[in-house]
């Protein structure tokens, strides 16, 4: 990726015409050969731009300056006249990995695994990723009465994951040592159908404040 830093001013031809008046502007130019002209608002969104398939040619001028000619396979064109470079970078960003789906799933599981009394009262934490013949229980507690309760995380409560829940307890509860087990699903969202479920199965469902575990959010400050 190129961070350019300049004043400039921008001009675009196509479907429609477009011009900037000269200011100082990020000028971003991506391996996929995008173009993109940014103020220091708006947030994400460029001011104008020029997405790939496309060409970038540098023109010399003779007074010292440079224009860029970013013209796409429709033939339009962004024409960006660099009057003064305050700064030109070239960085190698690699292959992104992407988003991360199940990344809040995970951190959710670590903060109640933290502070296990926020599904109840005198809650410890015995272990997570507690192991079964068909794959790890996230969490394994005590409850304030000392029974062992199997938790199983997740970002939004489906049937499947009452299914997988239920599949964990009948394992647990034939070791005499930990039963009687009982299962509760946390989740940030448990879907109706998840909550009837869970009552046929015996399962307790329980909603979690993500922003709160991570003490982004007061619930005693909210109005409503």
């Amino acid at each position: 990726m190129r961070l350019v830093i300049a004043r400039c001013s921008v001009d675009y031809v196509g479907r429609l015409s477009a011009h900037l008046p000269s200011a100082v502007r990020l000028l971003l130019v991506k391996a996929d050969g995008s173009v993109s002209v940014h103020a220091d608002d708006r947030a994400y969104k460029p001011l104008n731009w020029m997405s790939p398939p496309c060409t970038l040619r540098v023109v010399d001028d003779a007074a010292g300056t440079q224009t860029w000619h970013v013209v796409n396979k429709a033939g339009e064109e962004l024409v960006v006249h660099v009057e003064e470079v305050l700064h030109d970078s070239t960085h190698d960003l690699g292959v992104d990995p992407g988003l991360v789906k199940d990344g809040v799933e995970a951190h959710l599981q670590e903060l109640l695994a933290g502070q296990p009394g926020t599904l109840g009262t005198g809650w410890r934490l015995v272990r997570r990723e507690y192991p079964t013949a068909i794959g790890p229980v996230d969490l394994l507690c005590r409850d304030g009465a000392g029974q062992v309760v199997a938790v199983e995380v997740k970002r939004r409560g489906e049937i499947d994951g009452v299914e997988q829940l239920a599949r964990y307890l009948e394992l647990l509860n034939r070791d005499p040592a930990l039963a009687p087990v009982r299962g509760v699903l946390a989740a940030q969202e448990i879907k109706p159908q998840a909550r009837v479920l869970a009552g046929v199965r015996g399962i307790d469902c329980h909603t979690v404040d993500y922003d709160a575990l991570r003490g982004l959010d007061d619930g005693a400050d909210r109005l409503f």
